[in-house]
């Protein structure tokens, strides 16, 4: 399901041209918490993405104020403003993507 939602959801977010960064991030936002509405509903699925939304987005901030790589026009902090919907949505996917895999797994093993 998350891949033909995705689907879906790139050509269209290839045709929308956004004014500036804070339009794409509120829009991104948006569309993270309805792939958590959608996929997941728990409450420690959602604490889960925002604690590692955090982390990761100060660890890439982090290596960026330390050099080891830049970005070419930050709008946050050194980084890009969309950066930590990417990683919430990352692990609501791969959270969902484990939990199927533990099913399928659970069953071969009975």
């Amino acid at each position: 399901m998350d891949l033909v939602t995705w689907l879906f959801l790139d050509p269209f977010c290839q045709k929308v041209d956004f004014a500036n960064n804070v339009q794409l991030s509120l829009t991104l936002a948006a569309l993270s918490i309805g792939l958590w509405w959608t996929f997941d509903r728990s409450r420690s699925g959602f604490g889960l993405g925002v604690s590692i939304a955090l982390l990761a987005t100060l660890a890439t901030q982090i290596l960026v104020y330390n050099g080891v790589f830049q970005y070419t026009n930050p709008d946050f902090l050194y980084i890009r403003s969309w950066l930590p919907c990417i990683f919430f949505a990352g692990v609501i996917t791969m959270g969902n993507i484990g939990r199927q895999l533990a099913l399928v797994n659970n069953a071969f093993g009975k």
